[in-house]
């Protein structure tokens, strides 16, 4: 074979000049290449060559480094949830005891000491005595991978390979060096249709908002450039630019938010919601360095619709934002006129969330909830181990960061007012108008659902104690306490709920006051201050006159007609107001589902599961090296979504169909036909080729995505028909056939870890349908364990963040008071 189309690293690609500035970059750190100053393409080759010709002979031939090593990722204890540091002894599951299934699971050495016989995980109970004692001090090395042609080794990460091209360590590879050399040699040109996985960003599907947010983020880039220009005095050609930049939404998925067990009970007579469907969504911003496809930028997002029952309904839950510091170009400031100063780096972040505010607000959302909590020291959000010179911004910078952003948001009349849950919702008024617990929006991860739920059962356990002291005093004390916070009427005077609701937001007043600026509230539409509701399809009453901070005072008209007609010694409202009144027309309906389509992905289903794909595969952002190859699989692991593991079976001959070898009636229930015999048996029906053949080097089409989709679809529902299926010879020979599975898996021995293929396909499965059913009493297999275990994991995660901005609270208040004792 000669050379080119290997498909294995992105260095095919690339131009002579882009393999010869690929190679500086590894080669000359910053002071080497002038601390950033532009330098000619010959005096940074001189330097590249001058760098790696002093490297020894078992260096990478690409960086001239030896041994690299990855970042560890960090280990947490299965039961208590704390961190196991390095250095420090853990145990495990190993291998033998699982089947041959390496898992992940840690305990450390005091939640060890306290295991009782055996500890359960999935569902499979583990005796004590299986569990493993480890040392957590793993020192894993980069992979190295040798050119076909010079037998010369380089690290995979230098080179842009991609392992998951090389089956059984046979994949064939050609070097910069032989590249370059073929290449002026004309013995191969660059790659010019990139195979599926070596496709760059631009090609993965847009949608109505990426669309939106990437020509919106273009105009400003570009208005912005033009005022740089014009105040230096300059041509705009020649004032530097971001180009490159490429924003897309990876997975648009609904999803169903259960209200937490203890707060469901204790708020049962309000009629509170059980769930709350959402709409989730991942954003990433991609721009092109040095040729290659870096991510800066991760967003997940909560769009809770129209559809959705208060106090959810039309709001959006900002849940992470995380990026890394690689934005081009870097030291440049905003010109004067364009915003608040800032770098164009934050400049450009900024109005991709202004964009989004400005979206979600033209399709009928009306507020937004912002938690600023930074990640806390060893933690990452979304991209993997930052770099070590990207500073974790403090809370107090975080915050800034946000407000600087939405400052800008209400000059441009996408936000129209501010404020935080501690004083919307009166947290600090602990004797009157305090808001009831079931009036604060519940968001998937958010600090309030969390705490909420950790201090119900101490409340109500307070609560049973007081009463049993007070047994026989008439309950006169509660019904009076009751009665002075104003709640009695709605919740009931005296009652447990009243009490408990009470209770609830005084605590949750008290913790966060000194930290209330961290949960920030944006209005995109007009909201009555007396009813908290939101004034669409109604007239206005507001104040001309804002007050001193900006503040807008507005009503409903159902709030101003009852306050018109009191007395007017008891109009506390209104009085000493000049109101003027405003018909507001009614809100768009918010598009559902956006775009008509839904875009899974199992890579970024939960921030969590994508961050764990990176700590799994060491895809680490700690240098930019590493950024250009994590990003490069990420797009991959997006362009390539892993085939459904069920293989269909021909109809006719029983046969298995490999991927893109078979045909599919779509009028017949579950039927497939292989080639052969639709040559020679027919069929009564129109058939459709199904789905694309394993290996496929070309794009995924929209028309492949949705097949896919529909495979797995039609999958997933054989899947639960076969568990409940009575019928010895069903018609369907895809339910016979996996119910042959279920049988195997049953009496295996040698289990998926062990590397059987039935099983690990049925697992596969089992795990597939697990993340999407919602069915509360599942007939299918381990369908319930799978989903207890990702519930109490992601249970973990949010535990683990609420416990370490606890930890960070009492050290703010100390501060505080330690400032006031002064």
């Amino acid at each position: 074979k000669g050379p080119g189309g290997e498909g294995t690293s992105l260095m095919e690609c690339f131009s002579p000049d882009e393999l010869r500035t690929h190679l500086a970059s590894l080669r000359l750190t910053e002071k080497d290449a002038g601390k950033g100053q532009p330098m000619s393409a010959r005096r940074r080759d001189a330097e590249s060559d001058k760098a790696i010709a002093g490297a020894s002979e078992s260096a990478c031939k690409a960086c001239g480094v030896e041994r690299l090593t990855f970042e560890p990722p960090p280990l947490y204890c299965y039961s208590c949830v704390g961190r196991i540091k390095r250095g420090q002894v853990y145990f495990h599951i190993p291998p033998h005891a699982s089947g041959g299934e390496v898992r992940k699971d840690a305990w450390c050495n005091g939640c060890y000491t306290a295991i009782a016989g055996s500890i359960e995980v999935e569902g499979q109970k583990y005796a004590k005595a299986l569990l493993a004692k480890k040392k957590n001090d793993d020192d894993l090395e980069e992979p190295w991978v040798q050119c076909d042609y010079c037998n010369s080794w380089h690290h995979q990460i230098c080179v842009l390979f991609n392992g998951r091209r090389n089956e059984g360590g046979e994949a064939p590879f050609t070097c910069p060096s032989c590249i370059m050399s073929q290449l002026e040699a004309k013995t191969r040109t660059p790659t010019a249709t990139r195979p599926s996985s070596q496709l760059p960003a631009s090609v993965l599907p847009q949608t109505r908002l990426s669309f939106f947010l990437q020509e919106r983020l273009r105009k400003v880039l570009s208005s912005e450039r033009n005022e740089r220009a014009k105040l230096q005095g300059k041509s705009v050609e020649e004032m530097p630019a971001a180009e490159g930049l490429t924003i897309r939404v990876v997975s648009s998925v609904e999803k169903k938010l259960e209200t937490k067990a203890s707060f469901l009970r204790a708020f049962k007579d309000q009629n509170y919601p059980a769930e709350f469907p959402y709409r989730s969504k991942v954003l990433l911003l991609f721009q092109k360095i040095e040729g290659v496809d870096v991510c800066l930028l991760g967003i997940y997002v909560q769009e809770y619709g129209s559809d959705c029952p208060a106090p959810n309904n039309r709001r959006v839950y900002l849940s992470y934002l995380d990026s890394v510091k690689y934005f081009r170009p870097s030291g440049i400031q905003v010109a004067p006129g364009m915003g608040e100063p800032c770098a164009l780096r934050t400049y450009c972040y900024h109005q991709i969330l202004i964009g989004y505010l400005q979206y979600i607000k033209l399709h009928g959302f009306t507020s937004c909830f912002i938690w600023a909590c930074p990640p806390f020291q060893g933690e990452d959000y979304i991209l993997y181990c930052h770099p070590k010179e990207q500073k974790v911004p403090k809370a107090e910078k975080l915050r800034e960061w946000y407000l600087k952003m939405l400052r800008q948001a209400q000059k441009e009349g996408i936000v129209l007012s501010l404020s935080n849950l501690h004083d919307e919702f009166h947290l600090g008024n602990q004797n009157h108008d305090i808001a009831s617990a079931t009036e604060l929006p519940y968001f998937d991860g958010d600090y309030f659902p969390g705490v909420a739920e950790d201090w119900i059962p101490g409340i109500q356990k307070e609560h049973a104690d007081a009463a049993k002291k007070n047994k026989g005093k008439g309950g006169k004390t509660a019904t009076a306490a009751a009665r002075k916070t104003g709640k009695g009427k709605r919740l009931g005077a005296g009652t447990p709920e009243a009490e408990l609701d009470v209770e609830l937001m005084k605590k949750l007043g008290v913790t966060i006051a000194n930290m209330r600026q961290d949960f920030i509230m944006v209005h995109l539409a007009h909201q009555c201050v007396q009813c908290r509701k939101c004034i669409a399809n109604d007239n206005r009453w507001y104040d001309s006159t804002p007050s001193a901070h900006g503040a807008v005072f507005e009503l409903c008209q159902e709030c101003y007609t009852v306050e018109q007609a009191l007395p007017i010694h008891e109009k506390r409202l209104t009085n000493g107001r000049d109101l003027v009144c405003e018909a507001i027309p009614e809100l768009p309906n918010p598009d559902k589902p956006d775009d008509g389509e839904v875009m899974e992905s199992e890579f970024f289903d939960t921030r969590q599961a994508f961050l764990s794909l990176c700590q799994g595969n060491h895809f680490q952002f700690d240098s930019l090296r590493r950024a250009k190859h994590t990003t490069m699989m990420v797009l991959y692991h997006l362009n390539n979504p892993s085939e459904p593991a069920f293989v269909a079976t021909c109809n006719v001959c029983q046969r298995e169909l490999e991927p893109g070898k078979g045909w599919r009636c779509e009028t017949c229930t579950d039927y497939d036909i292989c080639e052969e015999c639709k040559m020679s048996k027919g069929h009564e029906h129109a058939l459709v080729k199904a789905g694309r053949a394993a290996g496929d080097r070309v794009a995924m089409t929209e028309g492949d995505r949705r097949d896919r989709q529909a495979q797995i679809t039609r999958t997933m529902e054989l899947l639960v028909h076969a568990t409940s299926c009575q019928v010895m010879n069903c018609g369907s020979p895809n339910c016979t056939k996996v119910k042959h599975l279920f049988k195997h898996a049953m009496g295996c021995q040698v289990k998926a870890g062990g590397g059987c293929q039935l099983c690990r396909k049925m697992w596969t499965l089992l795990q597939v349908h697990s993340k999407g059913c919602k069915t509360a009493n599942c007939p299918v297999p381990r369908c319930r364990d799978l989903k207890e275990y990702r519930h109490r994991a992601q249970e973990q995660v949010e535990e683990r963040r609420r416990e370490q901005y606890r930890m960070y609270m009492q050290a703010q208040n100390a501060a505080v008071a330690s400032g006031s004792a002064r």
